[in-house]
């Protein structure tokens, strides 16, 4: 486990543990079945064990660790039940949103979307942080615009073995690519108001990653439960 950076002493410690545990996780930098042992996490964020407790029980309600009390407490395998019902939830929301924002038919925000695919279709090529980011600085977006910014953070809590498997599919080749140009086809969608199109550019996009599970599972048995 790469060391984190300093904690910020003005906020509470118990957030600040989570999301970084939390990020390091969804970036598989901790791998699922990694053991996460409270007292060296406490001695790495130079804290008391309480808020690393507080933060372990908060990726447990996420199911993004298993705690196994008096024994062990671990990085969880990729539950492919949690990530269809992730993908459900997403799917149902964004459906709605690209159709209000294709009927409200606003130039300024299809110019802003389409400003966003560019900058990362220049990052396709690196993949990594930089390029999911940007892809998620594109769906944000689109929920900031539709007036309904909550739902986008109830699905990122609920999207947590959806966006491991996504990971785990970003290298395959030609993916990245793929992900731009269903970016394009919502933002052309989105431009010429036509809510149809741009329904059926998100769905096929959404749909990707679990359409190709039995390559992934083929790939990486050890971390699909």
């Amino acid at each position: 486990m790469k060391t984190p950076h300093k904690l910020d002493r003005t906020r509470q410690a118990a957030p600040q543990v989570f999301e970084w545990l939390r990020a390091a996780i969804l970036s598989l930098e901790l791998a699922p079945g990694t053991p996460l042992a409270r007292a060296e996490l406490a001695e790495r964020f130079d804290l008391s064990q309480t808020p690393v407790r507080d933060a372990l029980i908060r990726l447990s309600e996420e199911g993004l660790v298993d705690i196994f009390p008096q024994h062990a407490t671990l990085v969880s395998r990729i539950d492919l039940h949690s990530a269809e019902q992730a993908q459900f939830l997403r799917c149902a929301i964004e459906l709605e949103v690209v159709r209000t924002l294709a009927l409200a038919g606003d130039a300024v925000l299809a110019g802003r979307l389409a400003a966003l695919v560019d900058t990362q279709a220049a990052l396709a090529g690196q993949g990594g942080e930089d390029f999911i980011a940007a892809d998620q600085a594109f769906h944000r977006t689109l929920y900031d615009a539709a007036g309904v910014p909550d739902l986008y953070e109830l699905v990122r809590r609920r999207s947590g073995h959806l966006d491991r498997l996504r990971r785990l599919d970003l290298p395959s080749p030609g993916n990245s690519d793929r992900v731009v140009r269903d970016h394009r086809r919502i933002v052309d969608a989105l431009a010429a108001r036509d809510p149809d199109a741009a329904q059926a550019a998100l769905r096929a996009h959404l749909s990707g990653t679990l359409g190709r599970v039995a390559d992934i599972r083929a790939r990486y048995p050890e971390y699909i439960a």
